[in-house]
């Protein structure tokens, strides 16, 4: 088990930075707990850093946090510009990249493979019984656009994919645009769509309330997943379907790599896959609602 007593390492700055594309998103506010929770254990402090989903505010708050002494450096995905790269790794700081797998870490990598994830919720729809599944995203980043990618392989691979069946748009994430993005598709399908797969779940909240006000009935009309597993999700009714990630587990598995290779300790493995699951709920699954039903 990781030791969380604070390091004796010869001081310096004591600085870990920290970039993340939002403050205000749930999903990095849990990230965060856990990289602060290991590090101010060990005797760190963090420089937290927005880079408002921005490539170029990235660069700059890497740049920044290097000139201001952060000896090791936490950021998020592999689509970094190439100064930004380059800086980090012309710098010599340890550099953990999390949220996702990268084919090529910098340095060490925390995270899971979005395309598998979005691959197998629609594969799990498939096997539900149903097949024309839609899919909804806002602000797709590297990430939305990997689990796009697993969803488009597992419906090509049954012949059931349509352009058309994608909605989409560049604004940012969150309910009132999931019930906008969920009866744009609705429309521009004629209603064809018999689930909907969103890219997270303030999307699939939207377009759960959307369907109630639309008359359609999830899931006997129409099934809906979510992605992150949101407090939330379990807590509507029907209670949504989505993909639950360790966010905590991966925040403290970056940090901890972050203080061992401070120490100077041997980091065998260097990429932590930390996996995901899809918590299957009333939302996607008519037997679900039966089970249920029977217990009363």
């Amino acid at each position: 088990m990781f030791d969380y007593v604070s390091d004796q390492s010869p001081a310096g700055t004591r600085i870990i930075g920290v970039v993340v594309p939002s403050l205000a998103n749930i999903v990095f506010i849990d990230l965060l707990n856990g990289i602060y929770d290991v590090l101010e254990a060990a005797g760190y402090k963090v420089l937290l850093a927005n880079s408002h989903y921005s490539r170029r505010e990235e660069e700059k708050m890497i740049r920044t946090l290097l000139n201001q002494g952060a000896e090791a450096i936490i950021i998020t995905g592999d689509d970094q510009t190439s100064a930004a790269r380059k800086l980090l790794q012309e710098s010599g700081v340890p550099v953990v990249q999390i949220m996702e797998l990268v084919e090529n870490p910098l340095d060490m990598n925390v995270g899971f493979s979005h395309k598998s994830a979005g691959y197998d919720v629609t594969r799990a729809l498939l096997a539900e019984g149903y097949s024309y599944i839609g899919f909804i995203s806002a602000r797709t980043d590297s990430r939305v656009q990997e689990r796009m990618l697993g969803y488009k392989l597992a419906l090509e691979e049954q012949d059931k994919f349509w352009k058309t069946f994608i909605a989409s748009t560049d604004e940012t994430s969150s309910v009132t645009i999931g019930a906008r993005l969920f009866k744009q598709l609705m429309t521009s399908t004629n209603g064809v769509i018999d689930a909907v797969f969103c890219a997270n779940d303030d999307l699939a909240l939207g377009a759960l309330f959307e369907s109630q006000r639309m008359g359609i009935r999830v899931p006997d009309d129409l099934a809906i997943c979510g992605f992150n597993d949101t407090e939330l999700a379990s807590q509507v009714n029907p209670s949504l379907t989505s993909v639950y990630v360790g966010r905590y587990e991966m925040g403290v598995k970056a940090a901890e790599l972050l203080v061992r290779s401070l120490r100077g300790e041997t980091i065998e493995q260097k990429q932590i896959d930390v996996g995901y699951e899809i918590r299957r709920r009333a939302s996607t699954s008519r037997d679900y609602l039966e089970d249920i039903e029977s217990l009363d």
